[in-house]
């Protein structure tokens, strides 16, 4: 029986071996060696100090910084365990809130964050990105038209001229892959720090 079986057991630990440990390992290699920063989680550096990743999104709650797409991400209740908590960019627990369009709870709090935005910035029409969650509740980039929607109130909490903060989004302002895949996109950890540099100057 043994004889029979030798073939298998020999194939299913040479697979292992190959698959498990041998491929994942040459790739990390590989990665490493053709894409570094990209391998180690593109961190993104300020005044020598990790403050994040190009990959992940960051809540900025204050009148002088960009603010990203809302989050639906969760973590534990520190109180209950059996019950969760708003979290926004939860990395450990990436998720959408899986609400669908005929949720009350999804209605209710689409117009409510629209009629804040609308009360910031009448004059302009509400991109839908800043009222809709992402699928991972991760995404760390917004449209250049939600950008352009948040300078007066960024302008006006800096004391900086609103052509100039426009400046600042034109240039953290990145196009399509190749010309052809995606959309332009801002992220908005990247033009944050742009706006700090600015106003330190």
């Amino acid at each position: 029986m043994l004889r029979e079986i030798r073939p298998a057991i020999i194939l299913l630990l040479a697979l292992t071996l190959i698959t498990g440990l041998g491929y994942p390992l040459a790739l990390t290699a590989i990665s490493g060696a053709i894409f570094p920063k990209q391998a180690q989680g593109s961190l993104i550096e300020h005044d020598g100090k990790i403050v994040g990743s190009a990959l992940i999104g960051q809540e900025f709650k204050e009148d002088k910084y960009f603010h990203g797409r809302p989050s639906a991400t969760t973590a534990p209740d520190p109180a209950d365990s059996t019950k969760t908590v708003p979290a926004p960019y939860n990395a450990a627990n990436s998720s959408g809130s899986n609400l669908g369009p005929t949720s009350k709870a999804l209605a209710d709090r689409v117009k409510e964050d629209v009629e804040k935005l609308k009360a910031e910035n009448p004059s302009s029409p509400v991109p839908v990105d800043l009222v809709t969650t992402s699928a991972s509740g991760l995404d760390p980039d917004i449209s250049p038209e939600a950008a352009s929607f948040q300078v007066p109130r960024v302008a006006k909490a800096r004391s900086m001229a609103e052509e100039r903060v426009r400046e600042l989004v034109d240039q953290n302002t990145k196009g399509r892959m190749l010309g052809l895949l995606g959309e332009p996109r801002v992220n908005v950890l990247a033009l944050n720090l742009a706006l700090d540099a600015a106003g330190a100057k």
